[in-house]
């Protein structure tokens, strides 16, 4: 406490000159004791009290007497800064206060003296207060005698008794069994004794209160022993959780690695230690970066982690070769601030070759499935393909070869050929089975619709189109096969637009303004010479070796005749299962058919089977009833003549040799050839063609 703070300012002074009777007058009319004494500069030279008029009295002098003559000039003064309690003693009835100049700026009496004793002695004894009732303990002490002098608000809290009802109370009145009478008349300090008041039990730590040596009362601190409880199985809760932790990042199997903020290892469990090749504790309190440096981890996640502030899974190699798939998660605090890194690490090498292992067996299955498959088609056919003959064997397990990659086809061959079949064999024994198998007869479809028809078309773009537009062929197909069959009939125009298709995979709809990626197999099939097409300016060349990849013919019936007997089978029961019918064909029929060439082809002889099972009234489909339809069908073969009427001999001699004539300069380029065939001279090949105006002669 400073003296200016409780010091009287600007207080009455006197001047050496003045007298006793003056200075009375002076006294009682101000009620003062006493004031400073005043040189002409205003300076400090003594004090003059009530005490000096007194003494005046009893030596009965003059009332006219000056202050100077019984004035204290030997007196104490302070600063206003210097502290209370160091200058201000209770003895000195009143302190002058000068200021650094010696002039009087105040004083200090005995009322302010008192006042501040007064003042540091209730805030001593309310912060004595306040610090005993801010204690969380009890706090119980009594006199010698046992009389309580403080129970503070712990006190009054856990025992429900207020300080007002107890204070100045016997402690064995109030608490019978806290034994602190006990503490007085032993003087033994007792700490850490459990003790039960009013059926709670506490721990007591009980001292008794000593004076000069001498015992004057006791003192009790109490703690609920509840809260220790509670503190001891919160303790062992956690304890238990830890070691419950400790057991499940052991049991990981998995390795696990986790570090603070800033990359520094705290803990890594045993699988981790296996993955590394490290000891238990080698790394524990070192950088992540350590542990790069040393090769444990070639590119630790954690950096990353650290660095992005998210998730990372990275692909790693550890010191001892094995090959792990690691995840960092970073753990944050309330302010964003990363604290943690875990790290699983998981062992991916004997995954890696379980995957190996895995992938020879789909492959191996795959192998297998395709030759079943094979074989499958080779010997027990399907409800489509019906072949026999070695070519069409070799064929079918070039196709199914063919179908396990998603390399573009051509298809090749007559009208009649099977061409559409050998596509739907591709599709179904792939991998796109699953998914749609379009097909398109590209010579079927005007060439002004083409383009729409392929590639789709936005909302408006051209009259008579749908608001909502529509997809095209193409888009129909994602994922699948697309089957262009007669690709020969694409327009020039078409031509430039498939092939950019067929190079990036990417189709845009007509009237429309972005490219879309369609992932789709290609198969095509042609009846024509697209080569000759080429050299005739008819089809793109850039666009045919793109279509030609892999190019699949499709041999004539009459190049594998077979197969005309399963063909003639299963043509049978197709149609009779069609029609309700059981009708059977003669051995001598198929013997016909195989002497016929089969221009149409498959198509040929299929639509000749139904047509015979429709029209023939017998069950048994005979020569006679082959006969009918010659004219119209099968014709007369180069081996094989069928007579239906009677006719004059000459006349049905001319007409089988004019007939073998145009056949064998329909069939081959020179006169040598055709007379071989015919097994005759050249010459006469010549003579007869010129009988039979054969015009189209050819010279060997």
């Amino acid at each position: 406490m400073k003296i200016r703070e409780i010091m009287t300012t600007d207080p009455l002074t006197l001047t050496p000159n003045q007298t006793v009777g003056e200075v009375v007058s002076i006294f009682m009319d101000n009620k003062i004791d006493g004031a400073p004494v005043l040189d002409e500069n205003g300076k400090l030279i003594g004090l003059f009290t009530k005490s000096h008029i007194y003494r005046a009295i009893n030596n009965r002098m003059n009332l006219e007497t000056r202050v100077e003559e019984l004035m204290t000039r030997d007196i104490l003064t302070g600063l206003p800064d210097d502290e209370f309690g160091e200058v201000v003693n209770p003895t000195v009835p009143r302190l002058p206060v000068v200021d650094e100049d010696g002039k009087v700026v105040g004083i200090i009496t005995r009322g302010d003296i008192a006042k501040a004793f007064f003042n540091s002695y209730s805030n001593i004894s309310l912060e004595y207060d306040t610090i005993i009732n801010s204690a969380y303990n009890m706090i119980v002490s009594v006199d010698e005698k046992g009389i309580i002098k403080i129970w503070n608000s712990a006190a009054e809290k856990l025992l429900g008794r207020k300080a007002d009802d107890v204070i100045g109370k016997s402690i064995l009145e109030v608490l019978p069994t806290s034994d602190l009478m006990d503490i007085i008349q032993t003087g033994k300090v007792e700490p850490l004794k459990k003790v039960k008041l009013n059926d709670r039990f506490f721990l007591s730590n009980r001292s008794p209160i000593k004076k000069d040596g001498k015992i004057i009362g006791a003192v009790a601190v109490l703690q609920d022993i509840s809260e220790m409880d509670k503190m001891s199985k919160e303790l062992n809760y956690v304890k238990e959780l830890n070691n419950e932790l400790d057991a499940i990042v052991e049991s990981s199997y998995d390795g696990l690695f986790i570090t603070d903020g800033k990359g520094i290892t705290l803990r890594y469990n045993k699988a981790f230690e296996n993955l590394t090749g490290i000891d238990a504790h080698e790394y524990l309190g070192k950088s992540v970066e350590v542990i790069k440096r040393d090769g444990i981890i070639s590119d630790p996640v954690t950096c990353y982690v650290l660095e992005q502030k998210k998730s990372i899974t990275k692909m790693q190699e550890s010191k001892t070769g094995k090959l792990t798939l690691t995840t960092g998660n970073p753990v944050m605090d309330n302010n964003g601030n990363i604290i943690r890194v875990v790290c699983n690490v998981r062992d991916i090498t004997e995954l890696n070759l379980l995957r190996q292992k895995l992938e020879q067996v789909e492959g191996l299955s795959q192998h297998y499935e395709s030759q079943i498959r094979t074989l499958k088609m080779q010997y027990i056919g399907s409800e489509k393909m019906v072949f026999n003959s070695t070519k069409m064997r070799n064929l079918i397990n070039m196709v199914i070869r063919l179908a396990a990659v998603d390399s573009t086809i051509l298809i090749t061959g007559e009208s009649g050929t099977g061409k559409e079949l050998i596509a739907e064999t591709i599709h179904s024994s792939s991998s796109r089975n699953g998914k749609p198998l379009i097909k398109v007869n590209c010579g079927a479809i005007p060439e002004n619709l083409l383009e729409s028809e392929l590639f789709g078309y936005e909302g408006g773009a051209f009259t008579g189109a749908k608001k909502e537009g529509k997809p095209g062929y193409i888009e129909l197909a994602s994922g699948g096969t697309l089957f262009l069959d007669e690709i020969g009939e694409v327009p020039l125009n078409l031509q430039v637009k498939l092939l950019r298709f067929l190079q990036s995979k990417e189709i845009i709809r007509v009237g429309g303004g972005s490219y879309s990626n369609i992932d789709v197999r290609i198969v095509t099939a042609t009846n024509r010479d697209l080569l000759e097409m080429v050299r005739k300016k008819m089809f793109r060349e850039d666009l045919y070796y793109r279509l030609n990849v892999v190019p699949i013919n499709t041999p004539p019936l009459r190049d594998r005749k077979e197969d005309i007997p399963a063909l003639v089978a299963h043509f049978i029961q197709l149609f009779n299962r069609k029609y309700k019918m059981n009708k059977r064909i003669s051995p001598g029929v198929v013997d016909i058919f195989m002497q016929y060439d089969w221009p149409g082809n498959v198509r040929e002889l299929e639509n000749l089977i139904e047509r015979l099972v429709v029209i023939t009234p017998s069950d048994i489909l005979s020569r006679e009833d082959l006969s009918s339809h010659l004219g119209e069908t099968v014709g007369v073969s180069s081996s094989c003549i069928i007579v239906s009427g009677i006719i004059p001999l000459r006349d049905a001699i001319e007409s089988v040799e004019k007939q073998l004539i145009e056949k064998v300069y329909s069939k081959y380029q020179t006169t040598r050839q055709m007379a071989k065939e015919l097994e005759v001279n050249a010459s006469t090949i010549v003579r007869k063609a010129a009988k039979y105006h054969i015009v189209q002669i050819k010279n060997s």
